[in-house]
This record gives C-alpha cells, structure tokens and sequence, in this order.
C-alpha cells in the first residue's frame, strides 16, 4: 500500500466517493438530485470541504492527494450528469405512454406567410398599366452619378440635386435617390423604338425616419416616349389610374411644378377619400392628396437616350407605393412598412 493511499484526506476522499454515489442510486426525481449536487459539488459541499485541507499538507503530500481529489469530482460529476438524462429520459417515455395518440387526426396546417402591402400595391400598379400597355423595365439600385444626375439635367453643383439627400459610395457612384436614371436606361435600351414602360424598384435617401419620411422606400417610374405624345396623353393615363386604383369618382387635379428632366412638370392630387373634399387632418384641410409627380420628358433628356427632340416626344410620371398604400388604408407612419411587426403585416392577408 503506497503512503497516499494512507493519508487521511485520501481516505476521506474515498470514502465520500463510496457514499455519494451509492446515495446517488436511490434518487428518483429531478429535486432531490439537485439537493444531492449541492451536498457534494457545491461550494459549501463535502467534497469541497475536504478540499480544503491539501492546503495543509507538505508540497510532497500534495500532487498526489490533488489527484485523487479530482478523480473524486470528475467520477462524482459524470454520474451526476448520466443520471439525470436517464431520469428525464425515463420521465418523458411516462409521460408518452400515459397519452393516446390518434395517428387519424389531420395535422395542425402550416402558417402560411402573405404578400407584403408594399409588393400587393405594386402588383396593382403593374396590373393597371399592364392594362395600358405598359411593360415593366428593371433598373439597377447602384447607380453611377451620371445617370442618377448628369444625364437627366443635373451637371455637378446643379442646385437641383439638393432636392435628393443621396448616399454616396464614391464619388462616382450612388444608392439611386429615385427611379428615373431607368428613364435614360430604357431610351438606350429601346433606341430608336417607341417607348412604354414602368420601372419599379428601391430607392435610397440619406433622410431623418419620421412618419413621412423613410431612407429606403419603393418608387415607380413611368415612361413614354414616341411620336406626337402630348401634355392630354400624360393627364389620360394618370386620371385612368388614379381611378383604377382609388375608386371611379376619384377627382385628378394637376398643378404646376418643377423637376430637371420634364417640361413642363406637374404634382398630380387627388380629391380627398376621408373627407371628400371639405377637408379633414388628413388632407391638411385643403381637400386634396399628393399622389405622384410627372411632366413632359425634357428635349434634352431625350437626346441624352438617344431620341431626337424634334422627332420625337414622351411623358414620365413617379409615384411611391408605400405612400399610395397609406392614402388607401389611412396608414399613418411609414416607418410600419419597414419595422417587420407582424400586428401590422397580417392586416393585409
């Protein structure tokens, strides 16, 4: 018998293996095992008190008994943690085999997800000018500063451009701040062909969130470029879609406006659908809601895609589906269309 295997903590240590994992062999519920955990492994547990006397032995005493010390834990906590994944596996088959399954019962359906209000709006909008004859055209989200600005009226420090706070990538290239940069990709596309797209897609603005302002949002840009296309055409298409989309005593007004790339431009509004005209908070008592601006396609514009002014002409127009789906629900933040609550989404199943 070697001299650790006589020193009285190693004995002690031994001994208290022997006890705990025989005591541990009677415990049938998850309670009483944690009980026993805190008796042996706990800070103030036996195995720690026992613990505390190599401090006391000689620096030759220590190695060894140090290692039967943590033999003891290791074998203490590994029976710990067998018997509790057989006591809660053994709990679940009891709870399993008190409980009738009826294998004939149909399954619980799947939760079904729904189209985003902003993408049913936007199908809405296709669908009305797909009715007209307009195809849709895709443009890219990263843009260059020459399409975004240069190409549509806006050379460098033109004090348009203050009218987009734009994210800058580099110098030369942008998030676009709107979707009229597919106005000259179309015309390029299309060249010398007559013209008559939509442009969907997601546009950037380096803007304070409020309920009326968001830094990314849908827009919708319309085009259409041919020969005699006149001012009547632009004011035909928009009046069909605004009552296509709001209801067929819907009221258009056009009012004069500014914007680089059309001449001349215009805001389109709406008569008011809460109040009907007298004016309410949401119209800002004036009886009329901004829905989209447009213009006639500036000459200039047109011969930066590629189509003679004297030949030809065109209409564009833009509109956000975000702020088309409040004035249609009496949403009220914008900020709900990008917050993923699904108390909000769900409302439109």
């Amino acid at each position: 018998m070697s001299e650790h295997d006589t020193n009285p903590l190693v004995v002690e240590l031994q001994s208290l293996r022997t006890e705990a994992l025989a005591r541990l062999d009677h415990l049938t519920d998850l309670t009483a095992l944690d009980t026993w955990r805190i008796d042996y492994l706990g800070r103030r547990g036996a195995l720690t008190q026992v613990m505390r006397g190599i401090g006391q032995l000689t620096a030759a005493q220590r190695p060894a008994v140090g290692q039967v010390s943590n033999e003891v834990k290791t074998a203490l906590e590994e029976a710990f943690e067998t018997h509790v994944a057989t006591l809660k596996q053994s709990q679940l088959a009891s709870a399993l085999s008190q409980q009738r399954l009826d294998v004939t019962l149909p399954g619980l359906p799947p939760s079904l997800g729904r189209l985003h209000p902003s993408t049913q709006t936007l199908r809405d909008i296709a669908a009305i000018f797909s009715d007209m004859g307009f195809q849709i055209f895709d443009s890219r989200e990263v843009e260059s500063d020459l399409y975004n600005f240069e190409l549509l009226n806006m050379p460098p420090y033109h004090p348009a451009r203050d009218m987009w706070d734009t994210f800058y990538i580099n110098e030369r290239v942008v998030l676009r701040t709107h979707t009229s940069p597919g106005q000259i990709r179309a015309m390029q596309a299309y060249h010398p062909e007559p013209i008559r797209v939509i442009l969907p897609g997601m546009c950037y603005r380096y803007e304070s969130i409020t309920a009326r302002s968001e830094i990314m949002f849908h827009q919708v840009e319309g085009l259409a470029v041919g020969t005699n296309i006149t001012m009547a055409d632009l004011k035909g298409v928009l009046v069909t879609f605004a009552r296509r989309m709001f209801g067929d005593n819907r009221q258009v007004r056009f009012r004069c406006s500014h914007f680089p790339f059309t001449e001349p431009s215009v805001e389109v509004d709406m008569d008011c659908m809460v109040c009907g005209g007298p004016g309410c908070n949401i119209c800002k008592y004036s009886g009329w809601l901004e829905i989209l601006g447009a213009g006639m396609v500036h000459p200039q514009v047109l011969r930066n895609g590629g189509y003679d002014p004297e030949v030809f002409s065109g209409f564009a127009f833009g509109m956000g589906p975000e702020r088309i789906t409040m004035l249609k629900y009496g949403i009220d933040d914008i900020r709900y269309f990008f917050s993923n609550d699904l108390r909000f989404l769900e409302q439109f199943s």
